[in-house]
């Protein structure tokens, strides 16, 4: 990844090193930089270490800011999104002999993460201005705060799903199980992708052009900012 980014720019000023939020002793000095942001990684921090280390090299003034996203949900498509959810988050069989992927998310990060970090509180002896911003997945809460928004088509959406950490943890559990697309009778996303067409008419009146329909595609996003007293 490092190796990946530093391909991308030939600015100087810019440079990548591979370390850990909760040590940063190696990379920068104390009171040194003006600003820490972290981009969907702060589900795992060790915030009882983090924040001290962030104390301590950011410079007074400085700037947190952490953002992440989480869950989306198909606008329009309840019934959808809904099999989705079971069969992203189930445990035990969601359909005939097949598990969900539930037990395959690396925890308690995930959890942290779909409670969009509500959980991880900003300690106000070397912190100040804190602000938090969320957008709940398919809520009405402001398009202010609605950052992560597509249309896509159902194609698009089915091969995004199959990027899911939770499914590489099932296909390794289940190594016998074949996808379609590989030959076999189906795995766990097909079987999930079946139940939601089934459970839209619109989309299952497409029949074999289903992927060819479009979705509003709506995740939930937060951001937490701070500046160092």
């Amino acid at each position: 990844m490092v190796k990946q980014a530093r391909h991308m720019t030939d600015d100087a000023k810019i440079s990548f090193h591979l370390g850990r939020a909760e040590d940063l002793s190696a990379l920068v000095g104390p009171a040194s930089i003006d600003m820490a942001v972290s981009g969907q990684a702060a589900h795992w921090f060790d915030y009882s270490v983090v924040w001290k280390e962030l104390a301590r090299t950011l410079k007074p003034g400085g700037t947190i800011a952490f953002w992440g996203y989480v869950d989306g949900v198909l606008k329009g498509a309840e019934q959808a999104t809904e099999v989705m959810e079971r069969f992203v988050y189930g445990f035990g069989e969601v359909a005939p002999g097949v598990e969900g992927m539930g037990p395959y998310w690396e925890q308690p990060g995930r959890n942290i993460l779909r409670d969009l970090l509500r959980s991880v509180e900003v300690p106000g002896d070397h912190w100040k201005d804190v602000t938090r911003l969320e957008h709940g997945p398919g809520k009405q809460d402001g398009e202010d705060t609605a950052w992560l928004k597509k249309k896509m088509k159902l194609g698009e959406v089915e091969a995004y799903t199959r990027t899911f950490t939770c499914y590489s943890g099932w296909k390794d559990a289940h190594p016998e199980v074949k996808s379609r697309a590989e030959g076999g009778d189906g795995d766990v996303v097909d079987i999930m992708w079946d139940q939601m067409i089934d459970s839209m008419p619109e989309w299952k009146a497409m029949g074999e052009q289903w992927r060819e329909a479009e979705v509003i595609h709506d995740w939930g996003t937060y951001l937490i900012m701070a500046r160092r007293k």
